[in-house]
């Protein structure tokens, strides 16, 4: 996965965090857990506040 992945991150993060708000994490903290992934490989500094809000978005979805 790459920054750009934006669902599967989510999809990724939900499965990981199940009991977590999406609106409750700091960026900071999503930012470590996306590099904690299994299967992510991109480097942290192609990583920006518009690829983390499109990130928390997308995980908000899918815990609905």
């Amino acid at each position: 996965m790459k920054w750009t992945d934006t669902l599967d991150i989510a999809i990724a993060l939900s499965e990981k965090h199940p009991d977590v708000d999406p609106l409750a994490v700091r960026f900071t903290d999503l930012m470590q857990w996306v590099l904690a992934l299994e299967g992510f490989e991109d480097r942290p500094e192609r990583c920006g506040e518009k690829i983390l809000e499109a990130i928390q978005m997308a995980w908000i979805d899918e815990a609905r």
